[in-house]
């Protein structure tokens, strides 16, 4: 492509990111950058990092009560694992969180509470992979760094007309965004892109009629935008089954245990519960056990299916595993979304009669 052709592909949609830019909480609109005011890193990488394999709707009240709380990375760095986890719960993907924590210390211990300006210096930093420094150097320092997510692919696949499913076509499409991505205004380009997918290239029924790319796109001439990006079907994801105990102790106390740090929900509140295997396992407690039901929950690799059984003890009673927590200190807005689905479903069991 010739440097004329690219420039007059960022020049249209960055004129069209000017009138319909998205309003988010982490976001500096065009006006406010046109006015010198500049993006902050910590806000930029604190959005990135939860809007991974989530929404921007899902993500707007986290965010918010995140920089709240931790105005700033030193305030992050500072917290307790405990109460970021039980921030994070619901987000999902925890291992998130704890990259978080991990990457916020490093920038204070290491880089005296100020984020690398490069994308080489982010990919230094613990959690931050090639998306996350291509992200934040664009957005935060105008670096020229290409941002590649699945909007953006679905924006070149479509521009281009590039028939080869993903994942294999990721390289391609890679490439294809690098020649697009301009010098002047890089921040608000990257936004511009994963704008246009968002709200105009959508995965189904794309507005053509008004988009700023309809000219140009390649699929749109040929009538097959709505089929691009083509994917390779997935295997169907496996079904994994387990245990979980509910109990509450005369006193109103939960029974309850902190994963393991590394492995799926680590280091979250959670009940005790069997291994995923479908057997069973020795209950934490030696009581009169009843079966309420079992809930549901997919994750990225597989369907999981837990019955869940409740018991009510006595006080003094001791646990093989976990801890009791006080009625007071026990907060369900602290679980994962599994064990709060556990929780809400075996609530009505503990309730009186």
């Amino acid at each position: 492509m010739r440097d004329g052709d690219a420039s007059d592909f960022a020049t249209g949609l960055l004129d069209w990111y000017d009138r319909h830019a998205r309003v988010m909480p982490w976001r500096v609109s065009p006006e406010d950058r046109r006015a010198g005011v500049k993006p902050d890193p910590y806000r930029v990488w604190l959005s990135e990092v939860m809007l991974q394999q989530t929404t921007v709707a899902a993500v707007r009240d986290y965010f918010r009560r995140f920089t709240e709380r931790w105005p700033t990375v030193a305030d992050l760095a500072a917290a307790e694992d405990a109460a970021v986890m039980g921030e994070w719960a619901g987000l999902g993907y925890y291992a998130r969180a704890r990259n978080l924590l991990a990457c916020a210390r490093a920038v204070v211990r290491d880089h005296g509470g100020v984020f690398p300006a490069t994308r080489e210096g982010l990919l230094t930093l613990p959690g931050i992979g090639p998306y996350t420094a291509s992200a934040i150097a664009a957005i935060a320092h105008d670096e020229a760094a290409t941002v590649v997510d699945g909007n953006v692919e679905r924006v070149m696949a479509r521009l281009w007309c590039v028939s080869e499913p993903l994942p294999g076509a990721k390289a391609a499409l890679t490439r294809l965004a690098e020649g697009l991505t301009p010098r002047e205004r890089p921040g608000d380009y990257a936004q511009a892109v994963m704008d246009l997918g968002a709200t105009i290239c959508t995965p189904r029924n794309p507005a053509c009629g008004i988009c700023p790319w309809r000219d140009p796109c390649r699929a749109r001439a040929e009538g097959v935008q709505a089929s691009l990006p083509r994917k390779v079907e997935k295997a169907a994801k496996p079904v994994r089954q387990g245990i979980l105990w509910i109990v509450q102790r005369a006193d109103g106390a939960r029974l309850v245990e902190r994963r393991a740090e590394r492995g799926l929900l680590g280091g979250m509140l959670g009940f005790p519960g069997s291994d995923w295997d479908g057997g069973g396992g020795p209950a934490p407690v030696e009581a009169d056990w009843q079966e309420v039901g079992e809930v549901r929950h997919t994750f990225t690799h597989f369907h999981l299916i837990l019955r869940c059984q409740v018991a009510r003890v006595a006080e003094g009673v001791e646990p093989v595993r976990g801890f009791f927590m006080p009625r007071g200190d026990f907060r369900p807005s602290d679980l994962p979304t599994v064990m709060r689905k556990a929780f809400d479903l075996t609530e009505p069991a503990f309730l009186p009669s």
